[in-house]
């Protein structure tokens, strides 16, 4: 059964079983990673199978994100499957190094929506900020794993490198403010 009816006051449970308010901020940073997820499932249709893989794997690393905001620490050990590692941080920055040495440098702020693929993607990057502020609120509760720190803050860079590189495959004039 899908529904257990546990929330129908406005709770609803972490890991370890501590209840607390849905209107809790690790609620509100865990759930922005969520539709940042659900915005990349989209992006993964509209991008071909390189770039699905990368996105498939930003996925996943972000299920372990979610389960790390969704355990309170203070009285619940943190799940190994919860942890992120430097190593995916590297990841991150070495696929934001080589996509990037393919672009042209930038000299300007860009107008998103040259394609579809590219501005769905500025939708992730903007959605992906989103989180990362929401998990930085959670700081004044609790110390956040400097790791979660970096990979949502490399997240975003990845995106927006992403999306310049998915331009120029489909449309290879970026469009660029016009300052009055």
């Amino acid at each position: 059964m899908i529904y257990t009816k546990t929330g129908d006051n406005g709770t609803t449970s972490l890991v370890g079983g501590k209840r607390v308010p849905k209107t809790n901020v690790r609620l509100q940073a865990y759930g922005t990673v969520d539709e940042l997820s659900s915005f990349l499932g989209l992006l993964k249709t509209k991008v071909g199978q390189e770039h699905r893989t990368a996105v498939h794997g930003i996925q996943n690393t972000l299920l372990a994100v979610g389960a790390y905001l969704a355990t309170d620490t203070s009285d619940t050990p943190l799940h190994e499957s919860a942890k992120v590692l430097a190593e995916k941080v590297r990841e991150l920055e070495e696929s934001i190094d080589r996509m990037n040495e393919k672009l042209p440098k930038l000299t300007n702020f860009i107008i998103y929506g040259d394609n579809e693929a590219s501005a769905v993607c500025h939708i992730c990057r903007a959605v992906a900020r989103r989180a990362e502020r929401a998990i930085l609120e959670i700081e004044n509760q609790q110390v956040i794993d400097s790791e979660i720190k970096k990979y949502m803050n490399r997240l975003s860079d990845f995106l927006f490198v992403l999306a310049r590189a998915l331009a120029a495959e489909n449309a290879p004039n970026e469009k660029f403010w016009v300052k009055s």
